[in-house]
């Protein structure tokens, strides 16, 4: 039996009907650029996010680039965010002309240490402004610490949030945390449009009002009157409607993936793979409504051989991230070296993503189950 890594097809058949009439209605409208069918979705996306502000913009990485931007960051500050992450986290602050400063991740929950943020904070020199905490593969970071570590300083929060939309903990959705949160609708996403798109979510009327600018040619309110260099990065209308269509699904779909986490677990434990110092996997801890499970990521042993193997039967699998930001070639001049961030680095070394997506039915678990135990014998 194949199981693909991720299979959008499937979902395409459960909502590709409604999607299509949703987009028809836009084809119609003619309304393509922003409009009232952005305007819907960014209500209603306020709306589940419990913020004030929702605003649509290309991206996710220009989510991330104009919601630092609209705080400051540029040259001679610094921000302290993760080295295990996807490249935009790291690439939007130096893009800004700023510096992203490293922590160390927690190693079992692969965000940022409020321990390891802390001894930063108190190792450095550099004028730091603000955290960029991560929710990587759907699990939020530890938010109430990470707040109480900025207020302590005096710095602002933004989440990168692009893989944990929907996530929840004491009542606080996923983004609406710090003073901004950035998603991405990327079409892997758990809330996936068609193309590229992205969000800044904010209860800052200010930082809203800039955003908004920003997104749309530094437009004031007298046509063709700029009233600042700004971008061209508007979420459209096709989008906008293709994830309208998806957004009440997507808190079912999110607790569809957390049951296959769930199978994941039991069955691996059954199979004698965790639980114990010598076993070769070691798998992603239960958090509830915290974690809706963008990745399934397992610490595995020997993990390119067994990636190698799966490949072998049909089964696909994924690394992220197997070089740290921190190492990357375009941060060179930053000076990290191997060794700065050994949680990081080591992640790197072991972390395997198995497949999870709402469609993937309990047997095609099993089957990646079965494939696991066969290649540990």
């Amino acid at each position: 039996m194949n199981v693909p890594f991720l299979d959008l097809a499937a979902q395409d058949r459960e909502v590709g009907r409604e999607v299509q009439a949703a987009v028809a209605e836009v084809l119609a409208s003619h309304a393509f650029v922003l409009g009232p069918h952005v305007e819907r979705f960014e209500a209603a996306m306020a709306a589940y996010c419990g913020v004030p502000h929702a605003i649509g913009v290309a991206s996710g990485t220009d989510a991330l680039f104009l919601a630092l931007g609209a705080l400051g960051v540029g040259p001679g500050v610094s921000v302290l965010t993760t080295p295990f992450s996807f490249w935009a986290t790291a690439s939007t602050v130096v893009r800004l002309g700023a510096r992203p400063l490293f922590a160390d991740i927690d190693p079992a929950t692969f965000n940022l240490d409020p321990a390891a943020a802390e001894a930063t904070l108190a190792a450095t020199r550099e004028r730091v402004v603000g955290f960029l905490p991560v929710h990587l593969f759907g699990r939020l970071a530890p938010m109430r610490a990470l707040g109480a570590l900025a207020e302590r300083h005096g710095l602002w929060v933004v989440e990168d949030a692009a893989q944990a939309v929907g996530a929840r903990a004491d009542g606080v959705r996923g983004g609406a945390f710090g003073r901004a949160g950035c998603l991405s609708f990327y079409p892997t996403k758990n809330l996936g449009g068609l193309g590229d798109g992205g969000m800044v979510l904010t209860g800052d009327t200010a930082l809203a009002a800039r955003v908004r600018q920003e997104r749309h040619q530094g437009h004031s309110a007298t046509p063709y009157v700029h009233a600042s260099l700004g971008l061209c990065s508007r979420l459209d209308a096709v989008q906008a409607a293709a994830l309208g269509v998806k957004l009440p699904r997507l808190d079912g779909w999110n607790a569809r993936r957390r049951a296959i986490a769930e199978r994941y677990g039991r069955l691996f434990a059954e199979a004698g793979l965790t639980g114990r110092p010598d076993a070769p996997l070691v798998l992603p801890a239960p958090a509830g409504e915290a974690h809706v499970f963008h990745q399934y990521v397992v610490r595995a042993r020997d993990r390119d051989a067994l990636q190698a193997r799966l490949a072998t039967v049909g089964i696909g699998a994924q690394v992220y991230y197997p070089l740290p930001l921190h190492l990357q070639p375009p941060l060179a001049a930053l000076g990290f070296r191997r060794g700065a961030f050994p949680e990081a680095e080591r992640a790197a070394a072991e972390v395997l993503a198995l497949p999870i997506y709402p469609a993937l039915d309990d047997r095609a678990v099993d089957t990646v189950v079965e494939a696991v135990a066969a290649f540990y014998g």
